[in-house]
Order: C-alpha cells, then sequence, then structure tokens
C-alpha cells in the first residue's frame, strides 16, 4: 500500500477504474419466489460505453429456466442516448407491494396485488438521469423508464432498443400490426395460431400485442399497461430472429400522417409498463389481473353512476336501423323484455326519420331502459364519413356534447374509428376519459388501441374493441370459417388483458352465415369478458329461442365476483366459470373440426348442494338440448361439444 501511494495520481486512477467490476446485476423476486427478474449493467470497453440488459428466470420443478434471455433496454432521446453510455448513479430500497381494490368489472371484483419493487437509476455522460423501475410478482414481472428530475426541461423520445428474447423454441399467437388503410389499425386482424417463435411478421408493420408464447411448457405474455397521456401505444418490430422481439414505435402514416410518432414532454416524465406474464399453466395468464395492478388507481371519486350491463343492438342485424325511429324501438322493446339494462344507438342517428334522438332517449327513459350513442371520434385524423363526426376531437366541442348528453339523460357513448397509436390519438383517449367522467357518461371505445389498464384508472370506461369480432360476419368472407378456432384463442390473448366488446351472442346470418353452434354462439357470452355485453343479433332471433335459452340470457351477468380457468388450449378449446351472487356461470367453446369431450371437476364448491342446468348443442348445430342435474361437491361432469359447438352451465346452489 505504500508503494502504490507513491504513484503518480493519474495511475491509482487508471488502476482503481480497471478493478471496477465489468458487470453489476441487481434482482428482485416474486413474494413466492418463482420469479427471478435480474437487471444487468456491463461495461463493454475502455471507452466507458455499457450496456443495459435484463433477464426472466422462472424456478420450476425441474429447475430454473432462462424464460427472457438477456434483452436490451434503453431509450433514444432526440439529441442524446441513453442506451450505450449509461453508469450506475444509485438504487432505491426495495419495497413490498400489498395492497387490495375493487374493480366494477371485469375478472375479479375485489383484487388483491403483492409484489415486489425496485427502481434503479442510471446516468449518460451529459448528466441525464434515467431509472428503471423493476416489479416482480407470482404471476409475472413488468419494467419501465422515467426521466426522474424535476426542472424545465423537456425531452423528445425518438425511440428505444427494448427486446424481449425468448428464451427457447415452441410456439405463438400472435397478430399481425394492422396495414394502414382508412379504417386502421385497429387491432383487427386474425391471430396466428400457433406458429413457431422467431417467425417474422407479415408486413413491415410488424406484430401486435398482446402476444402469447408456449416454451418449454412454460406460458409467456408480453404487453402493456398504464399507458398515459405522452406517450406512444408500441408493437413489435416483423423480424423476430432468434426469438428476439423489439419494440416498434407506430407507423407514421397512422391518422392520416397527422401528429408526430415521437413524443414530447416535460420532466418528470413516466412510460407505460412493459408487462411479461408467466406460467407454467395457461391458468396463470388466463386469470391474472397484472395489467391493472400496474395501473394508476381509480380518478373517479363518484363511481355510484357506473353500471355495467347488457345491450341490445341493432345494427348488425339492420345497418341503417339507427336512421329510422320506427326500427330502433323495437331493440328497447326487447330490452325490456329480456330485463337488459341498455339499448345502443349506432352510427348516423343524426339523420334519424319518424323521429330524433331525443324521442329515442324519452322512449326508453319511460321503459326504464338506458340509452348508449354511437359518435366519429374523427377529427382530421380519419375520413369515415359515419355521423356523428367532428364532436369529440375538440375539447370545447367535446364538452358542450357531454353537457347535452347528459341532459337528455343518455348513459354512455361508443366512439369509433380512432386508428392510430400515436402519442396524440393516445391523448384523445384520456381527454375524452377525463370530460366523461365529469359529465357521468360511460364509455366504449371501437376502431381503437387495445386496453393497457385504464379500466382501473377510469373504471366508467366499460369496454374496448380491438378485436375482430362478430361486425366481421358482415365485412369479411374468411370470417365464417376463421371465427371457431380465432375465438378459442381470444381467452388466452386479447381477452386477458381488458374488456372485449366482440358483440357476441348471433344466431341468425349475416352476409356471410356462421358455422359455430348454437352452442358456440351462447356461450360466448359467459367466454368473453366485457363491461357492457351488446347482444348482436335481430330481436327475433331472442324472443323465438326455446324459453331456457331466454332464461338464461335474462339472467346472464355482466360484473363477476371472480373468474378460473377450467381447461382448453389457444385454438382448440376453452371452458370458463365465472360467479356472480353465489351462482356460478360455465361457458366452453370447441374451435375444432372435431368432437371436444370436457370433464367438469368443478373445483370451486365445496360444500352443500347445487343445481347445475346445462344448454348444449342438440343433434344439430343450430338446435339447443337443455338439461338439469343436482350436483354435490366432488362430483365431475363430462360434456362433449359437437364440432365448433359449446355449451353453457349454471350451478345455482340448493341451501
Amino acid at each position: 500500500m505504500k508503494n502504490l501511494i507513491k504513484l503518480p495520481f493519474f495511475i491509482i486512477i487508471v488502476i482503481f477504474m480497471n478493478c471496477q467490476p465489468k458487470i453489476k446485476t441487481w434482482e428482485i423476486a416474486s413474494p413466492n419466489e418463482n420469479i427471478t427478474f435480474r437487471l444487468i449493467h456491463e461495461k463493454l470497453d475502455e471507452e466507458n460505453k455499457t450496456r443495459l440488459t435484463y433477464e426472466v428466470i422462472l424456478d420450476t420443478d425441474e429447475g430454473e429456466k432462462q424464460v427472457i434471455k438477456p434483452s436490451a433496454l434503453g431509450i433514444i432521446l432526440a439529441n442524446d442516448s441513453l442506451t450505450e453510455n449509461l453508469r450506475f448513479l444509485s438504487q432505491k430500497k426495495e419495497v413490498e407491494i400489498d395492497e387490495s381494490y375493487e374493480m366494477i368489472a371485469g375478472k375479479q371484483r375485489i383484487v388483491h396485488n403483492i409484489g415486489i419493487g425496485k427502481s434503479v437509476i442510471f446516468q449518460n455522460d451529459q448528466g441525464k438521469q434515467l431509472v428503471v423501475d423493476l416489479g416482480a410478482f407470482n404471476d409475472g414481472v413488468a419494467f419501465r423508464y422515467r426521466f426522474p428530475e424535476e426542472n424545465d426541461s423537456s425531452y423528445t423520445v425518438n425511440g428505444e432498443i427494448t427486446s424481449f428474447h425468448i428464451g427457447g423454441e415452441g410456439k405463438k399467437w400472435i397478430h399481425p400490426y394492422d396495414k394502414i388503410t382508412r379504417y386502421t389499425p385497429a387491432y383487427e386482424t386474425y391471430y396466428e395460431n400457433g406458429i413457431p417463435i422467431g417467425s417474422s411478421a407479415p408486413g413491415k408493420e410488424g406484430w401486435a400485442f398482446p402476444a402469447l408464447f408456449e416454451m418449454d411448457s412454460i406460458w409467456i405474455l408480453l404487453t402493456e399497461s398504464n399507458l398515459k397521456d405522452n406517450f406512444y401505444g408500441a408493437h413489435l418490430e416483423p423480424d423476430a430472429t432468434e426469438g428476439v422481439y423489439k419494440i416498434r414505435l407506430p407507423e407514421k402514416e397512422e391518422a392520416r400522417d397527422t401528429g408526430p410518432v415521437e413524443p414530447t414532454d416535460s420532466l418528470p416524465w413516466e412510460m407505460p409498463w412493459r408487462v411479461i406474464l408467466i406460467g407454467e399453466e395457461l391458468k396463470t395468464i388466463v386469470e391474472s389481473n397484472l395489467v391493472y395492478n400496474l395501473a394508476d388507481p381509480s380518478t373517479v371519486d363518484n363511481i355510484s353512476w357506473i353500471k355495467p350491463g347488457r345491450a341490445s343492438w341493432s345494427w348488425w342485424s339492420d345497418h341503417d336501423s339507427p336512421q329510422d325511429y320506427n326500427e330502433l324501438v323495437p331493440f328497447i322493446d326487447l330490452a325490456v323484455k329480456m330485463g337488459w339494462e341498455y339499448s345502443l344507438v349506432d352510427a348516423n342517428w343524426n339523420i334519424m326519420k319518424n323521429g330524433d334522438l331525443e324521442k329515442v332517449i324519452q322512449y326508453a327513459d319511460e321503459k326504464g331502459i338506458g340509452i348508449l350513442v354511437w359518435y366519429n371520434s374523427g377529427g382530421p385524423h380519419n375520413t369515415v364519413s359515419e355521423q356523428l363526426r367532428d364532436a369529440m376531437h375538440l375539447e370545447e366541442r367535446r364538452r358542450k356534447e357531454f353537457e347535452k348528453l347528459n341532459n337528455w339523460g343518455v348513459k354512455g357513448v361508443k366512439i369509433d374509428f380512432f386508428q392510430s397509436d400515436k402519442p396524440h390519438i393516445i391523448k384523445l383517449y384520456h381527454d375524452i376519459l377525463k370530460d366523461a367522467a365529469e359529465y357521468q357518461i360511460l364509455c366504449n371505445f371501437h376502431g381503437c388501441t387495445i386496453p393497457r389498464g385504464w379500466r382501473r384508472t377510469y373504471p366508467h370506461m366499460l369496454t374496448m374493441e380491438a378485436v375482430k369480432g362478430a361486425e366481421c360476419y358482415s365485412f369479411d368472407r374468411s370470417y365464417p370459417e376463421a371465427a371457431p378456432w380465432h375465438n378459442t384463442i381470444l381467452p388466452f390473448t386479447r381477452n386477458v388483458i381488458g374488456p372485449m366488446d366482440y358483440t357476441p351472442v348471433a344466431f341468425s346470418d349475416q352476409t356471410y352465415p356462421h358455422i359455430t353452434t348454437f352452442g358456440h354462439e351462447l356461450a360466448l357470452s359467459v367466454v368473453f369478458e366485457s363491461g357492457i355485453l351488446h347482444f348482436a343479433d335481430k330481436v327475433e332471433a331472442y324472443l323465438e329461442s326455446p324459453e331456457f335459452v331466454k332464461t338464461f340470457l335474462k339472467e346472464i351477468p355482466i360484473a363477476w365476483e371472480q373468474t378460473l380457468f377450467l381447461d382448453g388450449y389457444p385454438g382448440k378449446y376453452c371452458v370458463m366459470a365465472r360467479e356472480n351472487n353465489k351462482r356460478w356461470y360455465i361457458g366452453a367453446i370447441n374451435g375444432q373440426e372435431e368432437v371436444q369431450k370436457v370433464i367438469l371437476d368443478l373445483p370451486f364448491i365445496s360444500e352443500g348442494e347445487y343445481m347445475m342446468e346445462i344448454i348444449n348443442d342438440g343433434d344439430k348445430d343450430r338446435s339447443f338440448r337443455y338439461a338439469k342435474k343436482p350436483i354435490k361437491p366432488g362430483n365431475s361432469i363430462e360434456i362433449t361439444m359437437r364440432a365448433r359447438g359449446g355449451f353453457v352451465a349454471v350451478l345455482k346452489s340448493l341451501d
């Protein structure tokens, strides 16, 4: 040591720097210690270049498995970079997350969120700081970027190098990001059904969230949460060589080339959580509430006016019906007869004949039915001509419209044709939701982005489309053949991350006849979750159904106490159980061209006696069979679904 002190000062510094570790890691583990999230800071060379990566380890019965291999982290700014010139600055003490909150609608009413959080702060050569927040939970991990400084600065994010390196071979269920058209992007492409991990997207636009992977008996789902009004909605690059999926910004041509792709905001600035759900069973993925757990708590103080419900809908069976008061009245009467809460008046209601919207609202109000009203979100960001246009994209006009609707007694709006994940469109969603809350207007978004936890923050946002749903029987010749298997992918992908306005239960035909059975169509009302359940079909289709079908449709709840995944595999079949007021509803759909047997073990009943009512397919695809049988805890039931078929069952306590 005495000899070292006599060395010139610069030599001491060189020796000291060369002694620094080239790799530094930070780890957090899930509360059950099965999942480890590891952040890695690695020095690359003598020029102070570094690399920031992360990996995720799952502890299984067969030992530890690297489900996410080292994957890049970093943000690119307009005039700087927070990617390869970072040095560690400090870290925040690990924190325990333990909270419970209530959801008005969703998979589960009371959600208990437990996890471990940690923040690590880095700095580049220009003094700009980047915080990486980490979260580990029993059903996955999450990370996000933050710019923590509180000063007068503003940054523009030009891109990021974030990636997800799926750690092995296997299958994926993922859908291409839409090509830019007059009506897209709107997350309305078919999911690829179990294609190899690493395969490239069919178009330059890349892949969309959510993305499901099966790798070495492990399930992984990628998505986002808590996207605020100052950032873009991301998707994935088309090239996924060796299983590396990279973040891609919105396409420049989106929203008719209006608005920048790159967001700009003042500091501090918090970006969305990137979410990785992980489980050894599909049950972990399907039942997860992690997207909600990572979202901001509700910003709405008074929630007494927010009512999930069922709605009749005239547009699917007659696209011109919103333009005729006389055509809307039978659907209001249908809602009365079925005990549904709402009726939706769709596009072009402002050119209605034989009456007007106020007359519709008055008639519905006299019958105790709430009216929901359609709007076009454009604006310069779309050229879709359906009306009412130009009432939502500007604040003053929007607020006047909401005030008018509130005065008229309208309960909610369906707003369509957003067609972009650019920052200014993401801000439009938030602005609409904030104003709608003030005027007590429920929201349903169509032609839209995917849910990113917003239903927790804005509980009046009861549902969103972002799915290739039943409306495609009007427009897409390929849909009838694809719908059976496509429907069985959605519970494992799109509906995992939030509400899905598929508009199900279509017994009759539209332009292109369906090949799903009646049992399959009926079961969609349970298998899929949406805070407003829009029944797609015409009045006669429901009123002329067997009495036991009508009773089921009258009683089907919307808000669930809990949800359980019972059985299934994406692209093949799915069996879901949901509970409301101590009554269990089971829905099952088969997407295959062969029969599927399922055995219901009913683990959710532990005591007492129950009566199970089963509505299954009859001898023909377009017929029903009804049965009742007593059930006790420990009993199991075997049911066979027809090809492309399905069934529903209701368990009612006899105690």
